[in-house]
């Protein structure tokens, strides 16, 4: 595989040059569905929601990092680490969950994807979600990483779609700071799943998986770089690049959550549209309330958020899989260099799109995948608190009392949202 330079060898990098997995991992985090989820939020409770991307936010930061420098430490990603330090059957239970999770997250993406394209431009929706899938994995596997990255970090500008939507709408601007510094908490049943849905999106398994992997892909694909265990003398400008990147990328995934809560709460919700089910139908509902420029825009940035989270998707869980059983793994490696990992990354692709053409709810896909997610990313975070921790796994760089604390603190709030996810769904089932 052919190096990129050491650009920190060189001389001092820029600031868009350090930005890179945290980033990536960030815009990802926004993925139609998850477009879906915060549309719903702000659709069904107003400013009530606002809250949460601030209260998520460190604990974002935290975790994201504990993952970034597992990979960056030890030259691994998560699944190689809990293979080689903890028992088979954890390994294969999280990995297996997370290949059916990310699939059905694929499927939604992708689904959301070809209907906001069909609303834009008219045609049949089920080619262009076919179509999608084709160009994300000829991107992926065709195209050399040290190539493949830079487009990956291209598409992150399509998020600002929902920037820009915010300004083409009136927005009660002090009347937003207020219910968002103050909001009005409630513990009724649909509220406490919303605030669940929110979390189970923002904090994912996948996202885990993938900011290790890159980081792992990224020390690989440039020259002179080692993994810190050894090559300790590396690590001063790597783990200040990973917070950099790590805070700078949660920090945009969680803006952007904020503008499309906010134009869904001052389009929707005033006008007594409560109920989303999927991203497209948000757009879809903007059209008549604030316009065809709102519409456009939101619309588009489905499409385009939805090219970077696919390849993310199907990306992290083909990572998850191949280091379970120690396969040739890495988008630096050609196809018959790697081709179990990309079989697993194609079959999670194509699995994606086949549950698009079957009369599946996507409601109901939603929130299994949520579910699936929010039951095993309490179990994964706690593991990688423990790796974190272990002087055998990371040597001198074990994580610290600030990162501990936040790390700890978002695997507790995630072990709650699951607990209440459970409690209000028998609440409702009685």
């Amino acid at each position: 595989m052919k190096k990129t330079p050491n650009i920190a060898a060189s001389g001092k990098r820029s600031l868009l040059s350090k930005l890179g997995p945290g980033l990536i991992t960030g815009a990802a985090d926004d993925d139609p569905s998850g477009i879906a989820t915060y549309s719903q939020g702000g659709a069904q409770f107003g400013y009530g929601m606002l809250w949460t991307v601030f209260f998520t936010y460190p604990l974002m930061v935290g975790i994201q990092i504990v993952s970034a420098r597992i990979g960056r430490v030890t030259g691994h990603g998560l699944a190689a680490n809990i293979r080689r330090h903890y028992p088979a059957g954890l390994l294969y239970g999280i990995v297996g969950l997370l290949l059916v999770a990310n699939t059905i997250n694929i499927a939604a993406d992708i689904g959301a994807m070809a209907a906001a394209l069909k609303l834009l431009i008219g045609g049949p929706a089920h080619v262009y979600a076919l179509a999608f899938a084709v160009v994300s994995l000829i991107l992926q596997i065709f195209v050399p990483f040290p190539r493949y990255a830079p487009i990956l970090k291209l598409l992150t500008l399509t998020l600002f779609a929902y920037v820009a939507t915010v300004f083409v709408v009136q927005v009660p601007w002090s009347e937003v700071l207020l219910d968002t510094v103050i909001p009005s908490v409630s513990l009724q049943a649909d509220y406490v799943v919303t605030v669940v849905a929110i979390f189970g999106t923002t904090i994912s398994p996948y996202l885990f998986f993938w900011q290790a992997a890159q980081e792992v892909e990224e020390q690989r694909a440039a020259d002179g770089e080692e993994p810190l265990m050894r090559a300790p003398e590396q690590a001063r400008a790597a783990l200040s690049r990973i917070k950099l990147d790590t805070y700078i990328g949660m920090g945009f995934s969680n803006l952007v959550a904020f503008f499309i809560m906010l134009t869904a709460a001052v389009t929707l919700h005033v006008h007594g549209v409560t109920e989303i089910q999927t991203s497209a139908q948000a757009a879809a509902a903007l059209r008549p309330i604030a316009g065809d420029l709102a519409f456009a825009l939101f619309a588009a940035g489905i499409v385009g958020t939805g090219l970077l989270a696919v390849p993310v998707l199907g990306g992290s869980a083909a990572y998850a899989v191949a280091e379970s059983f120690q396969w040739p793994i890495g988008l630096g490696l050609k196809l018959l260099q790697a081709r179990g990992f990309y079989a697993i990354l194609s079959i999670a692709t194509f699995a994606g799109v086949g549950i698009t053409f079957l009369p599946v709810d996507p409601i109901k896909a939603l929130y299994w995948s949520a579910v699936i997610n929010g039951v095993i990313a309490v179990p994964i975070m706690a593991v990688m608190m423990l790796m974190a921790g272990r002087v055998d796994i990371m040597g001198r760089f074990t994580v610290k009392r600030r990162l501990k604390v936040l790390g700890w603190l978002a695997a507790i709030v995630m072990a709650t949202a699951v607990v209440a996810m459970f409690v209000t769904g028998i609440e409702r089932a009685a």
